[in-house]
């Protein structure tokens, strides 16, 4: 129970922080944007702390890496300068999450679901394209690696139909639609809210993986 209340709190602190976050970036709280973003994803990755076992050790290991790099994109992502850095750090941490979905139950093959992925990735890649100048090859690559991060992550739940991978398949459809409207906000048309819309997608997504690594380790250690 005690560690059951610390993953409630932290996870309070995590929707507070997100929360604080968001309305400094929406009234232009500059400074106080800068450390709130960062400090809500650290707070995410806190909770994988707390979740122990030695026979998912690398499984833990890797979604741990795959989140470091998602900090380090949204540290990066604070200035436009640096968008190309924090889009290969973000590319990591995609490679990094299906890589760490393999680990975990193999590599799953439901064609109907990576179609669709695949088909909603072109879609979105084809539509940007005339927009994206040289960085049209970088938005593919990208494109291609969340849609098979999606892919993988709906793949568990296909497999075996409990909550941790329910929460897993919700995140990674969370984190393409994230994903998604930064790519329209940047190459396409910037659009109202488009901070709100961003930041809280992403932070669900990351929260939610979090917390499905939290009860996977806990329900593989009983």
């Amino acid at each position: 129970m005690g560690k059951l209340r610390l993953r409630l709190w932290i996870n309070l602190l995590i929707f507070c922080s997100a929360c604080a976050a968001i309305f400094a970036d929406c009234m232009s709280w500059e400074m106080l944007y800068r450390i709130l973003k960062p400090l809500t994803t650290v707070l995410v990755i806190s909770l994988l702390f707390f979740a122990k076992n030695p026979s998912l050790i690398k499984f833990k290991n890797i979604m741990v890496a795959a989140l470091i790099f998602c900090l380090l994109g949204d540290i990066l992502l604070l200035q436009d300068e640096f968008f190309v850095f924090g889009l290969g750090s973000f590319l990591i941490a995609h490679l990094l999450l299906t890589y760490g979905f393999v680990v975990l139950e193999g590599f799953r093959v439901h064609w109907i679901s990576g179609l669709l992925f695949l088909g909603l990735g072109l879609s979105i890649f084809f539509w940007l394209k005339p927009d994206l100048g040289n960085m049209a090859l970088a938005v593919a690559v990208y494109i291609l690696a969340i849609c098979c991060m999606a892919w993988q992550g709906f793949g568990l739940w296909f497999k075996k139909r409990i909550v941790a991978y329910a929460l897993i398949a919700i995140a990674v459809f969370l984190f393409m639609f994230s994903d998604m409207m930064i790519a329209v906000n940047k190459f396409k048309s910037p659009f109202p809210l488009s901070g709100v819309v961003i930041l809280s997608t992403y932070w669900m997504s990351i929260a939610l993986i979090a917390n499905a690594i939290f009860l996977k380790l806990k329900e593989q250690d009983r």
